[in-house]
């Protein structure tokens, strides 16, 4: 055979492979689809993923470059994840090498070595004792022998300062041949323990029925909760399953899933369990770590490139029994893959909104099909794309409607603001309920999804507002420290001291932020900490985990926040949920407004309520008999998905259409709308192919945020009644799409199935 070509996908948007010749003193038969090789790429190397081996080029053979250097052994990637990147590349219509760039940590996309960083342990070797000959005279190697000879498996390295000991001392018996170092893996554990810390809460009679249905889908369970070390898992699983679980807030969702889990690790398998915040980490890691023995690692954005790396081998190698993390953790490899669990499964957080545009919870449904594995939807307020494959039968609909414990669902109470005075947007009716659940001992959640101490600055004498020099935005006023901001584009700049219009030194703030809100509560309740829970109060580290921990605690407070505070906190002692503005959601451009509106509402007041103490939900709103404040407070979440579900299937709209949206972005706004004008017409053209006559073009428009960050952006909506007839067109178009001329002048992208579309 001659000298195979390496066909690399390397870390770029573009939809191709680059050949190279194979490195050299490299055997064929040592070459394999998912290795990771560094390569020569203009005037610095790359690492890339080789993605084929062929004898044959394109490119003239005395122009191809050899690759550098072959990385790996073997492959980096098990063979059913390199299945879904190339099938999540294709989806999205996204190059092959910056999907694989995402699914690796950045070490690995680097370079570094795909192994686990080793911890030092030691130990006693056999027939070492403490009145051994050889330390007779030597009173601290007696007393570390005595030291080790308490820890059978091993004493961590790390740990033999808190034990007295010296590494002098260790040498020395190593020396002596009477304690020796091994190397293991940080996650790596030598004694055998139970596998639950602490035993399960009793199901109650909807948590056994929905345990009833999802257990002997994932299989017999191989060992007992309390048994050391599980057998070897069977071959499979059994079919692909799908159970959407829709529960109520407090109904103990949680619960379920830990139960599935103990499930599942019963069977010597792992489980991925995806959270869309961030911020919900720690109270979700430190729960299933007081449930379960078995290491639990984490995966987010917040952790070193190097804790990362650690999470992602120990989850590879099969030594991380539960693997928590955001949306990327859904590429994380697993080596005996049993359940896949995706929380608040309806949150916009799952979709990648630049880059490789995906959507983690439709990527971890594919990914349980490919691994023959169970996976578990949850949410209190379900996506109509779940309810909808609920109708059609591909997931089973699992309900929870009671609350844990003696909790009772919220009152919900619309508060009609018209023609009353507010104060920081709070109006007196709501503060007097604030101040008589405080002096009954409890807590208080006051929404506002606003960040900042005011939407805007304006001035009161000529009503000029203080606008983003780059967006069509409005700045935001910030008070600590002083400034304008704009959460568009980042930009800020010093709050204006007089109009630039007419001179007036009358500026002032309108509306209310969160920072306003805290300030006016600290005012108006002195006795009382008001805590301010959103982007700007948590980017320290540790900021979130210590107010969580004072909220905890018991003590009266009132809590400030964005919707930061809605996905999936418990607060016992949440007895008043304020929901300050609730009619932006009523009047949205966006078709999922509705959706997404009665969503939040349901989230944030589910925080009321949540123990023995009954909840009340305080909605304060202008539009009090409007139809859809009055379905969602009387009836609930399910009869506004209902409504909306019928009004999407009237209109064809998604779930019962197919979308993709072009947009593209210029300094100039006639290069930006050139663009899609000409793509949109070699569209119209592809559409006289057979099968793609139903494929439906809208716009090109501009978008509704037109100028962001100086840059003037476009957009143009594809649609279509069948998911294969757009995916039919778009694999059509792309190429061209590709190689048209302003290509290079603009910026664009393709977003399939957007959720966003602004």
């Amino acid at each position: 055979m001659s000298e195979p070509i390496l066909q690399v996908a390397l870390p770029s948007p573009l939809r191709r492979l680059f050949d190279y010749r194979a490195p050299s003193g490299v055997a064929a038969e040592h070459l394999a689809v998912g290795q990771r090789v560094r390569v020569p790429f203009g005037r610095r190397d790359m690492v890339g993923l080789i993605a084929g081996l062929t004898e044959t080029s394109q490119v003239p053979a005395n122009k191809l470059k050899r690759v550098s250097e072959l990385i790996d052994l073997a492959p980096v990637l098990p063979a059913t994840l390199w299945q879904l990147c190339l099938w999540t590349s294709q989806y999205y219509q996204h190059g092959l090498g910056d999907t694989l760039a995402s699914a690796l940590p950045v070490l690995l996309r680097q370079g570094e070595a795909a192994a686990a960083r080793q911890d030092i342990i030691w130990q006693l070797v056999p027939g070492a004792y403490p009145e051994h000959p050889a330390v007779a005279r030597a009173p601290r190697q007696k007393q570390a022998i005595q030291t080790l000879s308490l820890h059978p498996h091993g004493l961590s390295h790390a740990l033999i300062s808190q034990w007295g000991l010296t590494r002098d001392t260790l040498e020395t018996l190593e020396r002596k041949r009477l304690a020796q170092r091994i190397s293991q893996s940080q996650h790596h554990t030598n004694e055998p323990l139970p596998l639950l810390r602490e035993a399960p809460l009793t199901a109650n009679s909807e948590q056994a029925a929905a345990l009833a249905k999802i257990l002997p889908q994932l299989g017999p369970a191989l060992i007992t909760a309390t048994d050391a070390e599980p057998e070897p898992a069977p071959a499979t699983t059994g079919h692909f399953r799908a159970w959407l679980l829709e529960g109520v807030t407090g109904s103990g969702k949680t619960e379920v899933y830990l139960q599935s889990i103990q499930h599942c690790l019963q069977q010597g398998r792992q489980a991925l369990v995806l959270i869309p915040e961030i911020g919900l980490t720690p109270q979700t890691v430190e729960r299933f770590r007081q449930r379960f023995s078995v290491p639990v690692v984490i995966l987010h954005s917040g952790l070193t490139d190097r804790e990362r790396l650690d999470a992602w081998i120990a989850a590879r190698d099969g030594e991380a029994g539960v693997v928590i993390g955001t949306r990327s953790a859904i590429f994380t490899p697993l080596a005996r893959p049993g359940l896949i669990i995706v929380d608040e499964e309806h949150d916009l957080s799952y979709k990648q909104q630049d880059g490789l545009r995906y959507n983690a919870r439709d990527v971890a449904v594919y990914r349980a099909h490919l691994e023959d594995t169970g996976i578990i939807l949850g949410s209190a307020t379900p996506s109509l794309e779940s309810l909808h494959n609920v109708r059609r039968g591909r997931y089973q609909h699992l309900r929870l409607t009671l609350r844990a414990g003696d909790a009772s669902p919220p009152r919900f109470q619309c508060l009609d603001i018209r023609s009353r005075p507010l104060e920081a947007g709070i109006s007196r009716p709501l503060l007097e309920a604030m101040n008589a659940h405080l002096r009954q001992g409890n807590q208080v959640l006051v929404f506002i999804n606003r960040r900042g101490f005011a939407p805007t600055l304006m001035c009161h004498d000529c009503g000029w507002i203080a606008e983003c020099r780059r967006c069509d935005a409005r700045m935001t006023v910030h008070q600590s420290p002083a400034h304008l901001h704009c959460h568009h584009c980042m930009s800020q700049r010093a709050v204006d001291r007089q109009c630039p219009d007419c001179g007036s030194e009358d500026l002032r703030p309108l509306g209310a932020g969160t920072e306003r809100a805290e300030e006016y509560l600290a005012s108006r309740l002195p006795k009382v900490p008001v805590l301010r829970i959103d982007r700007d109060t948590t980017t320290r580290k540790e900021a979130l985990r210590d107010m969580l921990a004072r909220i905890h605690s018991g003590e009266p407070c009132v809590l400030v926040g964005t919707q930061m505070l809605a996905k999936g906190h418990h607060f016992p002692n949440v007895t008043l949920v304020a929901i300050l503005d609730a009619d932006g959601g009523l009047f949205s451009a966006d078709f999922r407004g509705p959706e997404r509106m009665a969503q939040l509402i349901t989230q944030v007041a589910g925080r009321a309520g949540r123990a023995d103490k009954p909840g009340q939900v305080l909605i304060q709103t202008h539009m009090a008999e409007h139809p859809l404040l009055l379905d969602l407070t009387e009836r609930g979440y399910g009869a506004i998905a209902e409504r909306e579900l019928a009004a999407r299937e009237a209109s064809r709209l998604p779930p019962f259409s197919f979308l993709a949206l072009l947009r593209a972005e210029a300094n100039q706004a006639a290069l930006a709308n050139q663009f899609l004008e000409e793509a949109c017409a070699e569209a119209e053209a592809l559409r006289e192919h057979p099968g793609l006559a139903g494929v439906e073009l809208l716009g090109p428009v501009p978008s509704p945020m037109e100028r962001r960050a100086g840059r003037f952006r476009a957009q143009l909506l594809i649609q279509a009644e069948q998911r294969s007839t757009l995916h039919q067109l778009l694999h059509l178009w792309l190429p061209l799409l590709e190689q048209h001329p302003l290509a290079r002048r603009v910026r664009w992208s393709l977003d399939v199935d957007p959720l966003d579309m602004f």
